[in-house]
């Protein structure tokens, strides 16, 4: 009885230490470096045939092409030797063959090369230009050629080539009129099918053979689409499509590109969007489905995918599976394993041998147990409208908590279940942090998305109001100690929201926001002049309704602000004019606000470079720590 007894004290003596251990664990503090350490392999693709697998590696501080050898393990070798330039992306062009771009700090130059994997033989695809050149999905060579387009001949518009691997000048297969989005071509390397726009209306164009003259076979405006997926095995006019003709949510479809109607529904989900993903350009087929409402959902076409889903899943049961690459043969799998509490690692299965291989851990600096679940949340705006997001709590806190707003940037984005560095790093360091999926936010159908038009500074903000106000309600945030954080659009919320509704929160972050969305207009790059008719019908029109834009444009309101601001401006931010944010800071500093303006030349919308990136997130900790005590 008494050594019952004792070896009672013994297990509850362990359980008490272990319990004791993850609850360290979640509390301990962990060093900004760490959340943004990296693996030294990514981008891992599979040849067609199965026999290797690429990825980027390290080589003398930049990123190069290594392979590894599925069949002969002691054949696996490095491909590229640059010690100037990063490998900036590449791809299989056949089993032998892969093409890739360099690219260079500071420089855009369009450098193209292809490589033979064995041989080792490279040489340049196109010389050295400033265009920029789009491949035609999918990226495989057809009788010796790529499809891409290019904007060398009118940097508005981008016209359709074949591109030769054997070194020989690119062919134009059309001229763009001006109207014209994407190019598709069909399993034959053909290019039957094209999509114009005039950014109001969309045109889906059918011609039987290149040697013919497009035609129109269907006409939409642009908030219903059909989304031409891939071409049906064996076949030159029927497509996979999404589509959400007749319907509020994009569904799977087949679609008659000759007739321009639909033939049948495949695959829908009643709640959300169907995912852009699942087909497979090696074999002209739908592997799966997808849809996300809170958590990606999986719906099987295929066999062999089914058969490899439930083999990983029985190891990896919690997670969601995100397939990155497959063989022709659907033996040979790359996938990762999208989990909240940790980085995302990719893993290679071969579903002939059952055997699953880590290929990269994502980030080893955490422990099991450092960081918080994501949990999905609903809540109804002030029209009734439902609002979906998540939200991230602190260690060990669920209730009046300090509470950072983070907003997604677009806003034609939205927030996912998934590990989010950002997320992580703001509840590791106490605060709760709320991520809402506010109208206008993309995946939740046309309707929803339609409703965020022209509400850039209206019921877009409401919603994220009215997320705040349901968690002071639930009693989960410090109505006093509440911050809205973001980029892009995102950073436009945070601005709108300190100029606009200072009651509410106690200061914001902004990193490259808009501040004068008449700018925002002037700045779009001539590629994108397409679109600016959508964009006048999404945001407005800045000649017609000047009055609208001045009403939601923060320079025009900086005398309304009252709490702390932290600024970041990148200089590269094709989006945002520092110009206008160098007026805005000035005006808040006229006003006494007490206003942080950090100012990177050599950085974009967002901070890449690793040291401006760790020195960004001590600014936002300090800044936070200071107005959220």
């Amino acid at each position: 009885m008494l050594r019952d007894f004792g070896f009672l004290l013994v297990v509850a003596f362990v359980f008490l230490m272990v319990s004791c251990d993850s609850v360290s664990k979640k509390n301990e503090v962990i060093p900004i470096e760490d959340f943004f350490a990296k693996s030294d392999k990514s981008n891992f693709k599979i040849s067609p045939n199965g026999d290797k697998i690429a990825y980027l590696g390290l080589h003398d501080h930049c990123k190069n092409i290594f392979i590894l050898d599925l069949i002969n393990k002691d054949s696996s070798k490095q491909l590229t030797y640059q010690s100037d330039m990063n490998v900036q992306y590449y791809f299989w062009a056949d089993d032998q063959t892969i093409v890739f771009s360099n690219t260079q700090n500071q420089d855009d130059s369009l450098r193209l090369y292809t490589i033979d994997v064995e041989t080792e033989r490279r040489q340049a695809l196109l010389k050295t230009a400033n265009y920029k050149l789009r491949w035609l999905y999918p990226n495989k060579s057809f009788n010796g050629g790529l499809l891409a387009t290019t904007n060398e001949r009118d940097s508005s518009v981008f016209d359709l080539y074949r591109v030769y691997l054997d070194g020989r000048p690119k062919e134009m297969v059309d001229k763009n009129p001006g109207n014209i989005i994407n190019w598709f071509a069909s399993a034959d390397g053909q290019v039957r099918l094209a999509l114009t726009s005039d950014s109001v209306q969309e045109t889906l164009l059918y011609r039987p053979s290149e040697d013919q003259v497009f035609k129109q076979v269907y006409k939409s405006g642009f908030e219903t689409s059909v989304i031409p997926l891939g071409y049906y095995k064996n076949s030159t006019t029927h497509i996979y499509a999404l589509s959400n003709i007749g319907r509020d949510k994009l569904s799977l479809v087949e679609f008659n590109t000759s007739t321009g109607e639909e033939i049948k529904e495949i695959f829908k989900s009643p709640n959300v969007d169907v995912n852009k993903e699942g087909y497979s350009a090696l074999l002209n087929e739908m592997m799966y489905a997808s849809s996300t409402v809170d958590r990606k959902k999986l719906h099987f076409f295929n066999d062999s995918y089914k058969k490899a889903y439930d083999q990983i899943k029985i190891k990896f049961p919690n997670t969601s599976i995100d397939f990155l690459d497959v063989d022709s043969s659907l033996s040979h799998f790359v996938f990762k394993n999208t989990i909240d509490v940790q980085p995302n690692d990719v893993y290679y299965y071969n579903s002939k041998t059952n055997d699953i291989q880590l290929l990269a851990e994502s980030n080893q600096k955490f422990e099991e147990n450092q960081l918080q679940p994501m949990e999905s949340i609903v809540f109804n705006a002030r029209d009734n409208k439902e609002i979906h997001g998540y939200i991230t709590y602190p260690p060990n806190k669920r209730k009046n908590c300090p509470v950072v707003v983070l907003v997604h940037d677009g806003p034609s984005k939205r927030d996912f279940w998934e590990y989010n560095t950002e997320v992580q790093f703001l509840a590791n360091r106490g605060y709760a942090v709320f991520q809402v999926n506010y109208r206008g936010s993309t995946g939740y159908g046309k309707e929803f998305w339609s409703s965020g038009f022209k509400q850039w500074g209206g019921k877009i903000q409401e919603d994220i109001t009215d997320g705040v106000t349901w968690l002071i309600h639930e009693g989960i945030a410090d109505k006093e100690r509440i911050a809205i954080m973001g980029s892009g659009f995102g950073g436009y919320s945070a601005l709108h929201a300190a100029c606009f509704n200072s009651t509410l929160y106690s200061c914001a972050i902004s990193s490259s926001g808009f501040t004068n969305l008449f700018t925002y207009f002037k700045e779009i790059p001539p590629y994108l002049k397409p679109y600016v008719q959508m964009y006048y019908q999404i945001i407005g029109n800045p000649e017609t309704e000047s009055e609208l834009f001045k009403s939601i444009s923060p320079l025009f309101h900086a005398d309304q602000v009252t709490m702390p601001l932290l600024i970041f401006q990148g200089g590269r931010d094709k989006y945002s004019s520092a110009t206008d944010v160098d007026q805005f800071v000035q005006k808040l500093k006229q006003s006494k606000v007490n206003v942080q303006y950090i100012y990177n030349e050599e950085e974009g919308r967002r901070f890449k470079n690793e040291e401006n990136l760790i020195a960004y997130y001590q600014e936002i900790e300090q800044f936070l720590s200071e107005n959220l005590k």
